[in-house]
């Protein structure tokens, strides 16, 4: 099979050194990075580069799981799972998943899943349209209760913001903050990939590493350059909203759901 780029997320040192070990062993040919396995750094890295076409990805990260880092990063490449928790398997990686390697990872178990992706890549060249949907909807939480509220603090109250009333969330020197639709701002104590662990996920979209938006306060979007899209919401972001082409197709499907 032709050269291909791979990536590692593991937050173990030792285990994504003996992965990388193996997988250089195992297709010497292959171009492999290793990331920090954090969901925070493995977004940004994506967001800056283009998509690998495999990835090796770990179910439990330093700061998050998976869930997290691929409904933030919608990557377009195939994704073999590595997991020390077998129960996971049934659900998430029998579906349109590669495959799933349980650690510590066995180096005849790590060829056939890479065997097994060769074969598909070469009957396929592409993943199905609808991969990375059924890999979130497997990895979603079952019966999973969304956040519905947060406490705000003031200088001597505090009252409660319902979530319907947030227009956008944004980042902003590390400091987290909500957007009400009426334009009011209140700082919130998460960041936004823990908010994006909280949030229903049909009504909330991970537009880039600033901004997280409500489906209800997109006003309209438009073509930008390099196959971005810009988003200009209300009430009004105080800079331009960009999606990236990576996380297009799944921008576009989360506003036809």
């Amino acid at each position: 099979m032709n050269k291909q780029n791979v990536v590692i997320i593991e937050d173990e040192v030792p285990a994504a050194r003996l992965l990388h070990s193996m997988v250089s062993r195992i297709r010497p040919e292959w171009t492999i990075t290793v990331l920090p396995g954090s969901v925070d750094d493995s977004i940004a890295w994506f967001e800056s580069h283009p998509h690998p076409d495999l990835i090796f990805l770990d179910i439990q990260l330093a700061d998050g799981n998976s869930f997290d880092f691929l409904s933030a990063a919608h990557p377009s490449s195939a994704i073999i799972f590595t997991t020390a928790y077998d129960q996971y398997a049934v659900r998430a990686f029998t579906v349109n998943s590669i495959d799933y390697i349980l650690k510590p990872v066995d180096e005849q178990r790590l060829s056939d899943a890479i065997t097994k992706y060769e074969a598909l890549r070469s009957n396929h060249r592409s993943m199905p349209d609808d991969y990375l949907n059924t890999l979130l909807n497997a990895l979603q939480p079952r019966d999973k209760q969304y956040r519905t509220r947060f406490l705000i603090s003031g200088v001597d109250s505090f009252w409660s913001l319902q979530v319907g009333d947030i227009a956008y969330f944004y980042s902003e020197n590390k400091v987290t903050f909500a957007v009400t639709r009426i334009g009011q701002e209140h700082i919130i104590n998460l960041s936004l990939s823990k908010l994006m662990e909280q949030l229903d996920p049909d009504l909330f979209f991970r537009a880039n590493r600033q901004v997280i938006l409500c489906i209800t306060a997109i006003d309209h979007a438009e073509p930008y350059f390099n196959g971005k899209i810009t988003v200009t919401v209300r009430p009004p972001y105080k800079s331009k909203i960009t999606i990236s082409e990576e996380k297009l197709s799944a921008f576009k499907q989360w506003l036809n759901f």
